[in-house]
């Protein structure tokens, strides 16, 4: 693979210096349901200019993943265009590759028929399949283990050949689907300076990235704009310049003051004036274990925090990412244990109450918070105590679900239903038999 000669990289400066890679124009994506529609992303609008990388940052049920793969081409929008390098795109378009967060290798194959697979899929002849795979392997720091089976490597060498493979392509712009997320920290922090590197000194094909993450710390280490994107359904409701040049510094104030704002944006409520809409019976809700919902509140009431913790701090005490975190501060906030303000999480008088009682405490609290807060149990709960044999099938309430919502939220929010419920014994649940009941609570 040959060096490029690109358009220099331009950090913080105006995106339309440089030529349009990407344009994508009022995009949504819906599935069709019982009581409507139900969109997974909204009105997505963003564009993106050679030079740049780009950041997608939301937690799970922003629309993210959808919104990439509907840039790839592997799925059509519901509405709304997406035009690449000045033309509409019908289907995969040629110049666009995709870097996966598993690693999607073929076990079979070696590293360099995994890399070459792409370019024979393309016809590319076997001689040059096999200069260009070679010389994409030395590029991404893998020459060596041309001959290695996928099995043989470590999950960051395996994610180099998942990288090698999309950039022996030649790709005008490369997406990436949390290409970091599934290896450990030191690894996942070697592989992205090593992409920036690469990036910088202009020694790969493309000329724009576009990345998927959910870990704002590596938004900012990455990224040249931030696009926020607002969950169920997804909507981009912020653009972040970082006015950061390349090599940047974690420990820069300046580099901590924006991931402390970036938490503040992501954790803010609606400012327009409009009251906080309530939880409705078919809600989205996180999978969140009651073991981590008890483990913050401890961790929140202990020293140092002493009630209260900037989430940036506690997220990287904890190793907590976006996707981790947020959704524990949801549910503490919607069960009325903490409070989150610009950045900040608070333990609520409930929570402080919650870190002192004992066990059989906690669940009486919680039972009382869970049928107060979340619709969804109370419902479980009124329908066994209404039925003569006090039991019901899950799939009587799934199906419920699956009406507001697409299949897999349906059965993520009831398997959260069902763990929160169990923990503060409002009723039973088999999962053998997939029943509720009320056989082994107190009626």
């Amino acid at each position: 693979m040959n060096d490029i000669t690109a358009t220099t990289h331009q950090h913080a400066v105006a995106p339309l210096a440089n030529p349009e890679i990407l344009r994508v124009e009022h995009v949504s994506r819906g599935f069709d349901k019982a009581q409507g529609e139900v969109l997974v992303l909204e009105d997505a609008n963003l564009t993106l200019h050679e030079g740049e990388i780009v950041g997608l940052l939301g937690r799970s049920g922003s629309g993210k993943s959808t919104l990439l793969r509907i840039i790839c081409g592997l799925i059509e929008p519901s509405s709304g265009t997406v035009v690449y390098n000045g033309q509409p795109l019908s289907g995969p378009a040629k110049g666009v590759a995709m870097v996966f967060q598993t690693f999607a290798l073929f076990p079979w194959l070696t590293v360099l028929q995994n890399v070459e697979a792409g370019l024979e899929a393309l016809g590319v002849p076997a001689d040059e399949r096999r200069k260009r795979a070679l010389a994409a392997i030395d590029l991404i720091g893998l020459d060596g283990f041309e001959n290695a089976y996928p099995r043989e490597l470590s999950g960051g060498m395996r994610q180099r050949v998942g990288f090698a493979r999309a950039l022996v392509v030649d790709p005008t712009l490369l997406l990436m689907d949390e290409p970091f997320s599934a290896l450990d920290v030191l690894t996942a922090e070697t592989l992205r300076t090593d992409l920036l590197d690469l990036w910088t000194e202009k020694r790969m094909p493309t000329k724009a990235i576009l990345i998927v993450t959910h870990n704002i710390e590596e938004a900012v280490f990455l990224c040249d704009r931030i696009l926020v994107l607002s969950s169920n359904p997804g909507r981009i409701v912020a653009e972040i310049k970082v006015p950061f040049a390349h090599p940047r510094n974690r420990l820069d104030p300046s580099f901590r003051a924006l991931v402390d704002e970036i938490y503040a944006r992501m954790t803010s409520r609606p400012s327009d004036g409009t009251p906080k809409k309530g939880l409705e019976l078919g809600s989205p809700l996180p999978h969140v274990s009651t073991n981590l919902i008890a483990g913050l509140i401890e961790t929140l009431a202990a020293e140092p925090y002493k009630g209260k913790a900037d989430m940036p701090e506690i997220a990287r005490t904890l190793q907590l990412e976006v996707d981790e975190l947020f959704p524990v501060a949801e549910m503490l906030q919607l069960l009325g244990f903490a409070e989150v303000h610009t950045g900040d999480i608070m333990l609520t008088t409930a929570g402080r109450n919650f870190a002192e009682y004992d066990t059989q405490q906690r669940k009486v609290q919680c039972a009382e918070h869970l049928l107060q807060s979340v619709p969804l149990a109370a419902h479980i709960r009124q329908v066994l105590g209404e039925r003569p044999g006090h039991h019901a099938p899950r799939v009587r309430f799934e199906q419920e679900l699956e009406d507001f919502l697409t299949d897999a939220a349906a059965q993520e929010t009831l398997d959260s239903v069902i763990n929160w419920g169990r923990y503060a014994e409002i009723f039973s649940y088999n999962d053998q038999t997939e029943f509720f009941s009320l056989a082994d609570v107190e009626s």
